[in-house]
């Protein structure tokens, strides 16, 4: 075939191509037009910032713009690598990471798996709605309820006295309890409404395939361990791979509501590190970068999970 065909084909296809669009585009115009707004909001809020990120290269002076402040190349990347906070905040970051994937990703899955054996639907539906109320609680009442509650004398350290047979002032000037508390505070307040989607997925299930198991001798519990798990594995295998591209990230909000000078050791993550350095302390440049060695990471490790649950599940995100 010559080269003049090949490109009249090629003509061809793209004319057809660009005809359906044009058909599409008249018959789903309002669909289109629904769209708008969800763009101009990404573009004007997401992408449109994005051009901020340059401060991270140059000494930024608000007073000078973004042009006219000086270039310093990776400087600031250079302080933060050889300084004395990035081994603290990069395992406190990690930890309080990987504490929220050991039991607060997996208390959903427990729970919805629990309540998918429950025959009472009014025991069920009761146990539902305590289980999400906590999740629309504004974050600001939930740290002072933790607050209150591991205050001395308050309920949470009068327990940990008695099962631990001494006595605290203040739990949260403990830098030993900063993460359980952060961790287990932030289990009771999205259990529930976490568990939404695991359920959803389990009432899409086949009810024959429990009645074959019943019919083969199987229980509940080998039911829900030959059944249920491996009806919702592409469910769990996508929100964990999620939950590891976002290691790096941590609630700063409720961190910065909960720790204070005493519990730095243990509470001072990436976050709450750039918000001292870059709002209190009006190192935005220096500020930005940390944020950007965050950012990177956290897109290097959703890269990595996403690859290796490709490899091994054929379940992934793209």
């Amino acid at each position: 075939m010559s080269k003049r065909k090949k490109q009249e084909i090629v003509k061809r296809k793209n004319g057809l191509t660009m005809e359906l669009i044009r058909k599409d585009f008249k018959k789903n115009y309002f669909a289109y037009l629904l769209i708008l707004p969800v763009l101009a909001w990404y573009i004007i809020f997401c992408y449109g910032p994005m051009w901020g990120i340059t401060i991270a290269f140059k000494n930024y002076k608000p007073l000078l713009g973004f042009d006219a402040s000086k270039w310093v190349g990776l400087k600031y990347f250079e302080d933060f690598f050889k300084g004395p906070y990035f081994f603290r905040t990069v395992k406190n970051t990690l930890m309080l990471n990987v504490w929220g994937l050991a039991f607060g990703f997996t208390s959903p899955i427990i729970l919805a798996l629990l309540l998918n054996e429950i025959r009472g639907k009014f025991f069920k539906k009761t146990v539902q709605t305590i289980t999400y109320m906590p999740h629309f609680i504004s974050l600001v009442v939930i740290a002072g309820m933790i607050h209150i509650f591991t205050q001395s004398g308050g309920i949470i350290t009068q327990m940990v006295d008695f099962i631990t047979g001494t006595e605290h002032s203040s739990l949260l000037g403990y830098s030993n309890m900063f993460r359980p508390i952060y961790t287990f505070s932030g289990i009771w307040q999205n259990v529930g409404w976490d568990s939404i989607i695991y359920l959803s997925a389990m009432s899409s299930i086949d009810p024959g395939l429990y009645e074959a198991a019943e019919i083969d001798g199987a229980g509940r519990l080998k039911k829900m361990w030959h059944i249920t798990l491996p009806q919702i594995q592409p469910t769990i295998i996508i929100l964990f791979i999620f939950a590891v591209g976002g290691l790096m990230g941590s609630s700063h909000e409720k961190i910065i509501l909960l720790y204070n000078s005493l519990t730095y050791d243990t509470a001072d993550v990436i976050a709450s590190y750039v918000y001292r350095r870059g709002l209190q302390e009006a190192s935005y440049s220096f500020a930005t970068a940390v944020g950007l060695v965050s950012a990177v990471i956290n897109f290097l490790l959703l890269w990595a999970t996403n690859k290796i649950a490709k490899k091994y599940s054929e379940v992934s995100i793209w």
